[in-house]
C-alpha cells in the first residue's frame, strides 16, 4: 500500500470515529462526559440540594429598652433559643442596637426571619436575617452568657468628687474650675449680655483633715 493509500485510510478512519462520538452524545443526551478511551458516555449521578442549615440570625435596629431579657422573651415564642448575644460598648455597656440570636431548629430560625423582618417594634423596622453557617466568626458566642448590668454613674462621681486629693491635685482642681469659669465670663460677654457672675469663693488649700486622739 502506497503513501497515498495510507494518508486516504487515516481520513477515513478519523470521519468514522468523529460520527460514532457525536452519536453517542446524542443517545445519552444530557452526557456530562465523555471517557477517554472510548466506550458509551455516563451520566454523573444528581446530587441532592442540602437544606439551609442556618441557625443564627442577625437582629438590627434594636430599639432602646429592648434587650437580653426582652429579646429572649419575644423570639422565644417561635422556639427553643441557644444562645443570645447583644453588641454593647466595652466602656459603658450601652447597647449597639445589634445583636445575634441561634435557634436549636434550622426551621424555626427560616421563619423567623421570614416573620420578623421589617417588623416595626417601638417605632423601629427590625432587620432580621439569616447568617450562613460559614461566615459565624468562631469569637461571637465567647461571654454569650454575660449579662450587663448597669453602671451606678451617681455614685461613681460621688467617690470620684469626695475623694482625698493632695496639695497638688487639688491646686489643679481649683485652677480647672476658674479657667472654665473665666472662659464662660468671655462667652457671656461675647453675647451682649450684661451679667455679673458671682466670685468663686475658695482656697487653694485642701480642707484638713480630722485628727482622732487616742483615749487615754
Amino acid at each position: 500500500m502506497g503513501a497515498k493509500a495510507k494518508k486516504l485510510m487515516q481520513k477515513a478512519l478519523k470521519k468514522a470515529s468523529s460520527k460514532n462520538s457525536s452519536l453517542s452524545v446524542t443517545k445519552t443526551d444530557a452526557a456530562d462526559f465523555l471517557p477517554l478511551e472510548g466506550g458509551p458516555a455516563r451520566k454523573l449521578p444528581e446530587q441532592q440540594v442540602r437544606e439551609d442549615a442556618a441557625t443564627v440570625l442577625y437582629i438590627g435596629r434594636i430599639p432602646h429598652g429592648f434587650y437580653e431579657e426582652e429579646i429572649e422573651g419575644f423570639f422565644g415564642q417561635f422556639g427553643t433559643i441557644k444562645r443570645l448575644r447583644i453588641a454593647r460598648n466595652k466602656k459603658t455597656g450601652k447597647s449597639k442596637h445589634y445583636g445575634f440570636i441561634e435557634f436549636e431548629s434550622p426551621e424555626v430560625a427560616k421563619i423567623v426571619a421570614e416573620t420578623m423582618h421589617n417588623y416595626l417594634l417601638a417605632e423601629h423596622l427590625l432587620q432580621v436575617q439569616l447568617v450562613p453557617p460559614e461566615r459565624v466568626h468562631p469569637k461571637l458566642w465567647r461571654a454569650f452568657n454575660y449579662r450587663y448590668k448597669p453602671l451606678d454613674w451617681v455614685q461613681m462621681q460621688r467617690q470620684e468628687h469626695n475623694k482625698e486629693r493632695t496639695l497638688d491635685e487639688h491646686r489643679k482642681l481649683v485652677e480647672g474650675i476658674i479657667k472654665r469659669d473665666s472662659r464662660r465670663r468671655k462667652r457671656i460677654e461675647a453675647a451682649g449680655i450684661d451679667y455679673e457672675c458671682p466670685e468663686i469663693v475658695g482656697s487653694s488649700q485642701p480642707v484638713p483633715k480630722k485628727i482622732k486622739f487616742d483615749e487615754g
